[in-house]
């Protein structure tokens, strides 16, 4: 149930804005979820070849963090060049299941105009910064956000080349609907693959448990009680690592548009990332 908000200035490019982040262009989940299983580059540049992935200066590892020495992928989510660039991101790659999917898609924003791409990216920079001061290595699938892509195949296949602990992919939503408000967070299901089952859904529910003991509401109008089962992401599809996609809130709501745009609110939904990731690695 994901809204499209068309941008003129975007449409007479080619490229549709879209009010609802789904992280690659997949179809918007049921209003059911499935049960959770329980546990057992520059704005020029082309998403063709793909950009390096960055690596943070890990610190030294710190004695006190049993997850000193895990890897950590964060993929945040679009890149600041998707928009004027349509024909790239709009091509078809692999989204696992059979099906393919546009490259990447160009995100939301809030109403006033914020960018959902540059709030992922500084989320995505500041959890890195905190788990790296523990001693976990963090690589990033974007390395700025002026870039373009990359395409959702090649996030997934980061994280498998770097045989991350855990992968997060950092988004925020976009609905339109009445009262829409929280976070969610997707996994993989049904899984295609052993890290998409049980590790996937542990780390799954380490990100709720974070984010809802930080404060964060769970989302009302997504999933059940934060938690979303979805077989139309390819970034979750294709991946052979623990992997999830958060949905950090609605950015059409008020109150959280309010909090992701500022620098204090970006910085509270990265310290509980952060902390919900460290203690899944632990």
């Amino acid at each position: 149930m994901v809204a499209v908000r068309v941008n003129p200035l975007l449409l007479l490019a080619g490229v549709v804005l879209l009010a609802g982040c789904d992280g690659g262009g997949g179809a918007a989940p049921s209003s059911s979820s499935a049960p959770l299983p329980g546990p057992s580059s520059s704005a020029s540049a082309s998403v063709s070849p793909p950009p390096a992935p960055s690596t943070s200066s890990a610190a030294p590892p710190s004695p006190s963090s049993p997850a000193a020495g895990k890897v950590v992928v964060l993929d945040p989510g679009h890149n600041g060049g998707n928009g004027s660039h349509p024909k790239e991101i709009n091509r078809s790659v692999p989204a696992g299941r059979g099906e393919m999917k546009p490259c990447n898609t160009t995100g939301t924003s809030t109403n006033a105009g914020y960018t959902e791409h540059a709030f992922n990216f500084a989320v995505a920079k500041q959890v890195g910064e905190a788990l790296s001061a523990k001693g976990i290595k963090v690589v990033y699938t974007r390395s700025d956000d002026s870039g373009v892509g990359p395409c959702v195949d090649r996030r997934a296949e980061i994280g498998n080349d770097a045989n991350a602990d855990a992968v997060v992919s950092i988004h925020a939503d976009g609905s339109t609907s009445a009262n829409a408000h929280g976070f969610h967070v997707a996994y993989s299901s049904p899984p295609l693959n052993a890290a998409q089952g049980a590790p996937s859904t542990a780390l799954a529910r380490a990100l709720r448990d974070g984010l809802r003991s930080d404060g964060f509401a769970t989302s009302t109008y997504i999933g059940s009680e934060g938690l979303s089962a979805r077989s139309d992401l390819g970034g979750l599809n294709l991946s052979t690592r623990p992997t999830v996609l958060v949905e950090c809130g609605n950015m059409r709501n008020g109150a959280e548009a309010a909090q992701m745009s500022s620098a204090p609110g970006r910085t509270h939904y990265a310290d509980a990332i952060a902390a919900a990731i460290e203690a899944y690695l632990a």
